[in-house]
């Protein structure tokens, strides 16, 4: 599975909604229940399926398909 299949999976399943609703331009801002309190959870569940840790910095950067992404891509080996 790719990184963003997965990270497809993990939205879809943290904000409840379907995989095929959530795409790479996906974003808080046009996406239905990704709000403050779905993106403390989203983060959360980025971390554990992806076995990092994020910085609360990061939360706020984090706020797209694409960035989380490129967050992992370059974070994870």
């Amino acid at each position: 599975m790719s990184v963003l299949e997965q990270v497809i999976h993990v939205v879809a399943e943290t904000l409840n909604v379907s995989p095929s609703t959530i795409t790479r331009e996906s974003t808080a801002e046009n996406t239905n229940g990704w709000d403050s309190l779905a993106h403390v959870n989203l983060m959360i569940a980025i971390e554990q399926t992806f076995d990092i840790a994020l910085d609360v910095e990061d939360f706020a950067k984090l706020n797209s398909i694409q960035s989380i992404i490129e967050f992992i891509e370059k974070n994870v080996t």
